[in-house]
């Protein structure tokens, strides 16, 4: 029997839901997932909800952590690390994956287990592999724990930039000149997959950029003017991800666009603009998070060119099947059209981010946005659906 369907208790029914908040991770982005559940944790309506942080260290222990945003900041251009945070060093939480019961239990070496008590619904605020992959959405379907943001089809096309575009294409969305090369193929003949990079920028053009295909936060992504500069951008990226694409320059303005899923389905947030960052070659993660570059909200656009972006980011939300919230970007080509790049089903989300100041100027504060995604994920069924 599924827990949706089991009878509350007069205890469940009286009690606030419970929220546990899941961050850190083993990815390379697990710095910037701990300084986004920091921002979680502070817009948590403590009267409204209670709170279970929990913490997932980078070799992937769940540890209970202090409920202390105010340690989860970067601090000195340093990010924080779940480690610092766990109260035990051996400590580790378990979720049951018995539907029938959302039961959280604590276990240390030698010590009796902890039960902690039900969780209502998990907000994973992992970003990159092993939490925005579909993974652990996989494992709180098992557990038949409603979670916030993306199912497990649409978690995975999401971090995977080679289907996401396989799939944009299929719907018919405009999407830039790529190649993939996956791991055999640069394993087995590195000669033949440079030649074939080097076609495509002969076709193309440089600079090229080369990313990892499973990653996020611009992390491992490197611009390359010439062949000489091919080998250290794939080691860069293979450091993230055995699998890594390569993309020609598009010229234009980078566009993004944030949806949201409401009752009557998804909307669309003002676009915002990324505006040129001089002191680096692109917009990467030290310009995002180190550095803070800014972006403009609302971003100069035509109302016909805002009408347009905005479609578009719904039918991506629509055509990789995702559900909460989604952060599409795109650029605005020098012809005029818009061509999109990808999509983050759990975009940058702390109080800097382009998502929360996107739908801050559509009129939802990051307050009523954590709550909006909390009570949608309650709502929400798993299971297919």
């Amino acid at each position: 029997m599924s827990s949706e369907n089991l009878p509350q208790s007069p205890e469940q029914q009286l009690r606030k839901p419970r929220v546990a908040v899941v961050f850190g991770g083993r990815s390379s982005e697990h710095g910037i997932s701990v300084v986004t559940a920091g921002a979680v944790l502070n817009a948590i309506d403590r009267t409204k909800y209670d709170v279970l942080p929990i913490g997932i260290t980078t070799d992937g222990r769940w540890a209970l952590t202090a409920d202390e945003p105010e340690r989860m900041a970067i601090a000195n251009r340093t990010m924080p690390d779940v480690a610092q945070l766990a109260e035990s060093e051996e400590g580790g939480v378990v979720l049951s994956v018995d539907p029938g019961s959302r039961e959280v239990v604590y276990t240390e070496p030698g010590a009796v287990p902890k039960a902690l008590g039900e969780v209502d619904v998990v907000f994973p605020v992992l970003h990159g592999p092993y939490g925005e992959d579909g993974t652990l959405q996989g494992l709180l379907e098992l557990s038949g724990v409603p979670y916030v943001g993306a199912g497990v089809l649409a978690s995975a096309v999401g971090q995977d930039k080679e289907y996401m575009k396989r799939v944009f294409t299929s719907f018919g969305l405009p999407v830039g000149p790529y190649l993939v090369v996956r791991p055999r193929e640069w394993e087995n003949d590195p000669a033949a997959a440079r030649e074939r990079i080097t076609g495509f920028a002969a076709e193309h053009g440089w600079p090229l950029f080369i990313k990892p295909a499973r990653a996020g936060s611009s992390i491992g992504i490197t611009k390359v003017e010439d062949a000489s500069g091919l080998d250290a951008a794939i080691e860069e990226a293979r450091r993230h991800d055995p699998k890594f694409l390569v993309e020609s320059l598009l010229r234009g303005r980078e566009i993004e666009c944030g949806v949201l899923e409401f009752e009557d389905g998804p909307r669309a947030s003002v676009p915002a603009e990324i505006p040129p960052v001089t002191a680096h070659d692109f917009y990467d993660f030290e310009a995002k998070y180190i550095d803070a570059a800014s972006g403009i909200v609302p971003a100069p656009l035509t109302e016909e060119q805002t009408a347009e972006v905005q479609r578009l980011a719904v039918e991506a939300f629509d055509a990789c099947s995702c559900e909460g919230l989604v952060r599409a970007d795109f650029f605005l080509t020098e012809d005029g059209g818009f061509v999109i790049n990808e999509i983050n089903t759990l975009p940058g989300f702390t109080p800097i981010s382009m998502y929360p100041r996107m739908w801050e100027e559509s009129g939802v504060s990051y307050p009523q946005l954590v709550d909006r995604l909390i009570q949608a994920a309650l709502t929400r069924p798993t299971g297919l659906r």
